[in-house]
């Protein structure tokens, strides 16, 4: 009987040794396929935009942004295969507070926090950001940043900048949002931001409007940018580019400023000369086939009809 029982066991820990051989060898051969996360985030505190929009109530104009990233996340295409997730945003408006030279800060730190422990409980691979004004990348490309050792470059498509600091003359923080990405801003944000991209690393595309004293400032931080006109035949001059940075992967800011408002003014500006369309999807399907896309964000919407039809409705019989 004790001879039976010692076959068997040996039995059992040869089949089970074997069991897990096998197992180890499929798990080898399933391919990884990376997490995308797409993350809603309506933020709109970050922008003082009612002088570009005197047809729209400052309140609406204000929260355009919000109506905006709900918009987006409606129009574009669905991925069951990607989890959805929205960052919380208040959209109480009262008085609009300047704080440290930021308007709207406390709301903004407090929302970043948010966004932040989004991300550390998914932790995605990718990032599909819906926003929102130019602020909503900050989070997620820094995120990313930190989660590939900052093999990670940043193309930056907008007409203006962003690299205006605390105590400017403007004051909202959708202007900050690139030199908060490098780490340069309010000491609060820095310390809550996982990681920064150093100027090397960043490239604007279809810039073409600075606020007074951001040439010189672009200058100083070393930030390499391109005209519209520059990428207009094809993708080469920003494939050199990320080819010379040697990061491996790359996140994709597009402000829809970006685009030339003779084709669309889906943004908050609309300075003539800009993006076209089909330039703009072209380059971002190169730089997606040529390196690892881990981030992409679509900010800045303004639904200025869509505001004004629904103000209109509000102010029709049957719909109270």
């Amino acid at each position: 009987m004790r001879i039976f029982l010692a076959i068997l066991a040996l039995f059992i820990t040869i089949t089970t040794a074997h069991a897990q051989e096998e197992m180890q060898t499929m798990e080898q051969n399933i391919p990884y396929v990376p997490t995308t996360l797409r993350l809603i985030y309506p933020q709109w505190q970050g922008g003082v935009v009612s002088h570009w929009m005197p047809d729209i109530p400052e309140e609406d104009s204000s929260r355009g942004y919000f109506l905006g990233a709900h918009l987006l996340n409606f129009l574009a295409p669905q991925n069951p295969s990607q989890k959805t997730v929205e960052v919380p945003i208040s959209t109480e408006y009262t008085q609009r507070k300047l704080e440290k030279g930021i308007t709207d800060r406390d709301d903004i730190l407090k929302q970043t926090k948010s966004a932040l422990k989004i991300l550390e409980e998914n932790n995605p691979d990718k990032i599909l950001t819906l926003g929102g004004e130019c602020s909503v990348s900050v989070v997620p490309f820094t995120y990313l940043a930190k989660k590939y050792n900052n093999d990670v470059a940043l193309i930056w498509i907008d007409a203006h900048p962003d690299i205006n600091l605390p105590y400017d003359d403007y004051t909202g923080y959708h202007a900050m949002a690139l030199t908060a990405a490098m780490g340069i801003g309010d000491e609060r944000f820095m310390k809550l931001l996982p990681a920064k991209f150093d100027s090397s690393k960043v490239l604007i595309v279809g810039l073409r409007s600075w606020d007074k004293g951001m040439k010189g400032r672009q200058e100083r931080l070393g930030i390499q940018s391109l005209s519209p006109q520059a990428v207009v035949q094809d993708s080469s001059v920003v494939l050199q580019w990320l080819k010379d940075t040697g990061a491996s992967k790359v996140v994709i800011h597009f402000d829809l400023d970006a685009i030339d408002p003779q084709e669309m003014i889906a943004g908050v500006s609309n300075d003539p000369n800009g993006l076209k369309i089909d330039d703009t999807i072209r380059l971002i399907n190169d730089i997606s086939s040529n390196y690892d896309l881990v981030g992409l964000t679509i900010a800045e919407p303004m639904p200025r009809i869509a505001i004004k039809l629904r103000n209109m409705m509000n102010k029709l019989p049957m719909f109270k």
